[in-house]
């Protein structure tokens, strides 16, 4: 039974007096919805029954309903109903769209706000179906379906959802370059030198240069960071003293140096490697350094590599 005004010795009938009691324990009369509505001051103490397949609303406004009026609203069909605060204020706990069978009370403590209390089964219902499904949230705890193998959970504003699985972006393409001198090259005694590298293996983004300052290993635009350096300096018959291999940094020493005595007959030879922090434009320089006493060779044999520089780029 919708609200009513009686008056002092007013008779009730025995139809009236059951509508009074479905009212008072939650039923009552009810008005059927099929488009959006908007809620009219009959129908406090009523219900509001919403059936359409299609998302609707019920809109709530002020100065229509009393401190202490009720109405209760039912969402019986498939489309999501939501209760819509206009002109007053509608409070919750809970969410205002109401699945299909959801349902609430709205109690008004003033003619302009009111409380929503929800009676919704179906939230506490599980959306997931299938093993490895998530947790999703619009407006609605929703699910996200699992994806395939070796797909990774991607944010994605796009999405209803804001995540989706997706295949992942291919691993990282190798940076780095190989190159070494296999013409003879004389090492000043007691004397660091340049080695120039004429021969490249690869070179993956124009790191070296064959023909202008060929000794220089140069960092790329765009790979400023971490990068492994490596080298190895050979001899031929060596008669006395040590060798060295060092790496410089734009003409200056890094301080990373490897010694290796002479043995006097054979090939001796030194290598290095180390990790080294770059900047784009950086450039790097295998320097070898002799102190036998007069000017040695670098041991060279056609297409076999004694002494060689490389790099490989580690990331940011």
């Amino acid at each position: 039974m919708a609200k009513q005004t009686f008056t002092t010795g007013q008779v009730l009938t025995a139809a009236q007096m059951t509508s009074l009691q479905q009212t008072a324990m939650g039923g009552g009369s009810t008005t059927a919805k099929t488009a959006s509505y908007v809620l009219v001051a009959a129908d406090a103490g009523t219900v509001v029954q919403m059936n359409s397949a299609s998302a609707t609303t019920i809109t709530v406004n002020t100065a229509l309903f009393a401190a202490g009026d009720t109405v209760q609203i039912q969402n019986v069909g498939a489309g999501v109903c939501t209760v819509t605060a206009d002109t007053a204020t509608v409070s919750t706990s809970a969410v205002l769209a109401l699945k299909q069978y959801d349902a609430g009370s709205l109690y008004f403590n003033s003619t302009s706000a009111a409380l929503f209390f929800a009676a919704d089964a179906a939230d506490n219902t599980s959306p997931l179906t299938t093993k490895g499904d998530l947790y999703g949230f619009s407006t609605l705890n929703a699910r996200i379906p699992i994806g395939t193998n070796n797909q990774v959970l991607t944010a994605d504003s796009a999405e209803a959802l804001g995540l989706k699985w997706a295949t992942p972006a291919s691993g990282s393409t190798f940076v780095g370059a190989l190159a070494s001198t296999r013409a003879a090259q004389n090492v000043t005694n007691n004397t660091f030198t340049a080695v120039p590298l004429a021969t490249e293996d690869y070179d993956t983004d124009s790191i070296h240069s064959t023909s202008v300052n060929n000794s220089r290993f140069t960092i790329p635009t765009g790979k400023g960071g971490k990068w492994l350096f490596y080298a190895t300096a050979g001899f031929d018959s060596m008669p006395s003293g040590s060798i060295q291999v060092r790496f410089y940094k734009n003409g200056s020493s890094t301080g990373q140096s490897i010694f290796t005595g002479y043995s006097g007959s054979g090939v001796t030879s030194a290598s290095i490697s180390v990790v080294l922090t770059l900047a784009a434009a950086d450039y790097i320089e295998l320097m070898v350094f002799q102190n036998s006493g007069g000017t040695e060779t670098l041991l060279v044999s056609g297409s076999e590599d004694f002494t060689f520089m490389g790099c490989s780029y580690l990331g940011a």
